[in-house]
């Protein structure tokens, strides 16, 4: 496979911890690369000595200008985009009442928003050749929610369900969509890029306060491992039939399967009631049907 041919990654986020090892990692393996950062001196440290077959491109991705601009950059340099793997969004320590509005819109234009608009930007050329792979970096915290993050996985929670939607629609179209699920990885996510609500409640010490110390505890000390992440991505990506979804971490195997069974325990525990709602079999409606459980004598009162 010659430069000219070889596939075209976009990345975002570059700047450090997974996006910049992916972006290496695709380097390394002789592709062309699309390396954007917010800061583009150090989307530049990532292609050196790589200039003939990557570009390195500013982009914030909350600043729709910039993604038009960076894809078109990208298209004019290499006149396609293989690969798009939406990796920039940050986290942020907050008790669900200690949310502070602009803090959280500005998470969500990040995490969400600034991942839709990168995804359009580059879908129109995508579907004209009829082939791509769009990679949605969620975490597993667009799987299951701990105290303290409740924004955070709001926002990857919202990932998490565009990116199943978005591979139906593009499934017949020949395009690709894989979600990657990290645990703790040792990127500055609880670190430098971690923002935290200036707004702290006592009687939330024990739940997010904790959790909150502990989650900054962490930094530097994380079990994964980003460049090993990266290559795992890499495989996905280039497999035969590519998950929808790839966990990353054992971290992530342990408690997302933790969480799959605990969910069927819960079902199956609640099926007889969960099935009650619907109208009986072949009856267009029935009357109200009696209460099944007493009404707490408190309501009464």
């Amino acid at each position: 496979m010659t430069p000219t041919d070889s596939p075209v990654w976009f990345i975002t986020g570059c700047s450090s911890g997974l996006g910049r090892e992916l972006a290496r990692t695709v380097l390394e393996h002789g592709w062309r690369a699309v390396v954007t950062a917010r800061d583009p001196g150090k989307a530049a440290e990532v292609i050196a000595g790589h200039e003939e077959r990557a570009i390195a491109i500013a982009l914030d991705v909350t600043d729709a200008e910039q993604i038009t601009y960076a894809v078109a950059q990208a298209h004019a340099a290499f006149g396609q985009i293989d690969v798009m793997v939406n990796n920039a969004g940050y986290g942020y320590l907050a008790a669900v009442e200690e949310g502070e509005d602009d803090e959280v819109r500005a998470l969500f234009d990040t995490n969400v928003f600034g991942l839709v608009d990168a995804t359009k930007a580059v879908l129109p050329g995508m579907r004209a050749r009829r082939t791509g792979h769009i990679v949605n970096v969620s975490s597993l915290g667009g799987l299951i929610g701990f105290g303290a993050t409740g924004y955070y996985h709001a926002t990857k929670f919202a990932v998490e369900g565009l990116s199943e939607s978005l591979a139906a629609e593009l499934a017949p179209l020949g395009i690709k969509v894989t979600i990657v699920e990290p645990a703790a990885f040792r990127t500055n996510w609880s670190g430098p890029s971690m923002r935290q609500s200036v707004t702290t409640i006592a009687d939330y010490a024990a739940t997010a306060g904790t959790r909150r110390a502990s989650t900054l505890a962490t930094h530097g000390h994380q079990p994964g491992d980003p460049a090993r992440a990266a290559q795992a991505v890499i495989e996905a990506v280039t497999a035969e039939e590519p998950p929808l979804r790839l966990l990353l971490g054992k971290a992530a195997y342990d408690i997302a399967t933790a969480k799959l069974d605990s969910l069927r325990t819960t079902f199956d525990s609640w099926r007889e009631v969960t099935l009650s709602a619907d109208f009986p079999s072949g009856v267009g409606s029935s009357p109200r049907p009696p209460a099944v459980r007493e009404v707490p004598r408190a309501w009464l009162e």
